[in-house]
This record gives structure tokens, sequence and C-alpha cells, in this order.
């Protein structure tokens, strides 16, 4: 029982660090967007011409980068969290059936509040080869990427054999997805790095809170059965 609780203790501390140290960067990112900092204000502008002049060219790529961002939307992200909620459900790990689907809840409306605060517009070219709706900052795509992906290893990792295929598909994808929404010009790099960097803390935050009320649950009970013992 001791050693459980030290487990725990030790997640934990591991995930609240975790947090913080992907909180401080996007603030700082997210600050300097509103300060309008000059040196990331140009390489935004220089990244995205540069990428978008590359793409501008390879209508078949533009294609390819399309298809891959509407097959990992943030609703696809939903949808295959949602199937994880119910399997979970299923197996009889509510507490973490609720994990996943607050976590996953929490950082799409949290991207969706942010988009609005910062009012940040997309990249704008005389002819792109791609057009977004809404505001820019932080990149959704970017962002439910890492969170749906960091949601399904967490949760996955343990349980399947080919661990090392599921984390470089959780890491890649993300990526990947990221990267193309720059190549399509609908993002800047601060966007996408912005993106990660929250879905990111919002999957470590969650972690935190639900293990500190494992913990405080697990005290109870100890407390609850030396109360019973006397």
């Amino acid at each position: 029982m001791q050693d459980e609780q030290h487990a725990l203790e030790v997640r934990l501390a591991v995930t609240a660090a975790g947090a913080v140290v992907l909180l401080v960067p996007f603030t700082v990112i997210a600050a300097m967007v509103v300060g309008g900092v000059d040196w990331l204000h140009r390489l935004d502008e220089d990244v995205s011409v540069a990428v978008h002049a590359f793409s501008s060219g390879r209508p078949g790529l533009v294609d390819f980068m399309w298809a891959w961002c509407l097959a990992f939307d943030p609703w696809m992200w939903r949808a295959a969290a949602l199937a994880l909620v119910i399997w979970l459900v299923r197996q009889g790990a509510r507490s973490l059936a609720w994990w996943v689907g607050i976590t996953m809840t929490a950082g799409g409306l949290l991207g969706v509040v942010l988009k609005v605060i910062f009012e940040r517009d997309r990249p704008s070219f005389l002819d792109p080869v791609a057009t977004a709706v809404g505001y820019s900052f932080p990149s959704g795509h970017a962002l439910n990427n890492a969170l749906g992906a960091a949601v399904l290893l967490a949760v996955l990792l343990p349980r399947v054999r080919h661990r090392t295929a599921l984390l470089v598909a959780g890491i890649a994808i993300p990526v990947i997805t990221g990267a193309f929404r720059i190549g399509l010009g609908v993002h800047f790099l601060s966007d996408v790095l912005a993106g990660w960097l929250l879905g990111l803390f919002v999957a470590a935050g969650t972690a935190t809170a639900f293990a500190a009320r494992r913990r405080r649950r697990r005290r109870l009970d100890l407390v609850g059965a030396r109360s019973a013992g006397e």
C-alpha cells in the first residue's frame, strides 16, 4: 500500500512539473504575440512566405496536406476520444474514462476561447493555396492533435504490445499536422508551437488534478481503515 502511494506521489509530482514546464513557453509565446515582438513577427512572416512559395508550385502536395489535415481534424480526435471513453466504461475504468472526456472537452473549449481573446488574423497571401475561417492563435489543429495523441498514448501505451509504433505515431501525427497547417498558409509557426504546447499542458494539467484527487481518496480510505481497526 505504501509503495503504491509513493508511486502515485511520484506521478503527481512529475505531471505537475510537466504542466508548469509546458505552460511557461506557451505564456511567453502568447505574450510576444500580444506585444507584437518584432523578431517573432519577422520569423512568422519569413517562414510563412517561404513555405507558401514552396507549396504554391506543388498542387499535388497541397491536396495531400489538405486531405491529411481533414483526416486529423479536431473533430476526428474527439470522435476517437468518445470511442475510447465508451471502451473504458465497458472495461470498468470509469475514472479514466472521465479523465479522457474532461480533458478533450477542456482542451477544445480552451482553444476556442483563446482564439477569441487573442483575435489574431491568419496569414494573408495574394494567391493562397488554401483558406480557413476563424482566428489563428493558437492553432486548433495543433492543439487538438497534441492533446488527442497525449490522451490516447496515456491510455493505450500500458495496454498494447507494439508500444514503439504507437509512440512514433503519437508523436509524428501532431508534428506533421502542424507542419502542414503552416504549409497550407493558414497558420503561423508561433500558432502551431503554441497549439502543441497548450495541448500537452491541458493533458498534463488534468492528469495532475486527477492524480491529486486519487491521492486524497486513498488517504481518506487509509484513515477510514485505521479508524475502523481501532
